[in-house]
């Protein structure tokens, strides 16, 4: 039986001899889902202004924290551990951390993109570090995680022109090259299992790529 559930409290962190070896997995089965663009072309110029639209959007599971642990046959299961930091998530706009409310109107239209809740305010999983019970009642070879959806994808800045009345116009792009951005989903905690294997392009799939010697 494995156990997720999300988390935002403050936790701790120490090391981990066992996760270092599986640092080096961390990419593998994790290729990212790319979303469709599609930018509306009408526009009011007496209502709308400018916007920025995001392009090019990318969605990939990302496994922050983790540990590998074995329950034995006849045992409980109940396990308090620490989890090592093996990776990090953080919001940028543009290689810059500081999100400005003009940076959370484009996570807010990130979100309609793909279909789940992003950070929109300055935010980096490494604010937290995991320390959790998990209960195990099954034997055999876990891995217990934290980790995250990252979205990252570019976006182009627009400006609506009027192109008959005061109330008819096209967005037009005004951005030279366009510019990028960087957020992620809510870490979810959990426990997965060498076997079945999870669904593609999870998190819970990242995480059961990390357990070695299945």
């Amino acid at each position: 039986m494995t156990i997720a559930r999300r988390t935002r409290r403050r936790r701790t962190l120490a090391a981990s001899a066992t996760t270092a070896l599986a640092v080096g997995l961390l990419s593998l089965g994790a290729a990212p889902a790319a979303h469709a663009d599609t930018l509306p072309t009408l526009c009011n110029p007496a209502v709308d202004r400018t916007t920025a639209e995001p392009v090019n959007v990318q969605v990939t599971p990302l496994v922050t924290d983790f540990l590998i642990y074995n329950v034995a046959p006849g045992s409980t299961g109940h396990h308090s551990d620490i989890l090592t930091r093996v990776n990090s998530a953080t919001t940028t706009v543009d290689n810059k951390t500081e999100i400005t409310a003009t940076a959370s109107a484009l996570f807010l239209k990130v979100e309609v993109k793909v279909g789940f809740s992003v950070q929109k305010t300055t935010s980096s999983t490494t604010s937290t570090t995991v320390s959790d019970t998990w209960d195990l009642v099954d034997p055999g070879r876990y891995g217990l995680y934290r980790g995250t959806r990252v979205v990252t994808g570019q976006y182009v800045n627009r400006v609506c022109a009027q192109t008959g009345g005061p109330n008819t116009g096209i967005w037009v792009t005004t951005s030279p090259s366009p510019g990028t951005f960087t957020t992620y989903e809510s870490p979810e905690i959990g426990s997965v299992r060498c076997a079945p294997a999870e669904a593609a392009g999870t998190v819970r799939r990242a995480a059961q790529l990390l357990i070695s010697s299945c």
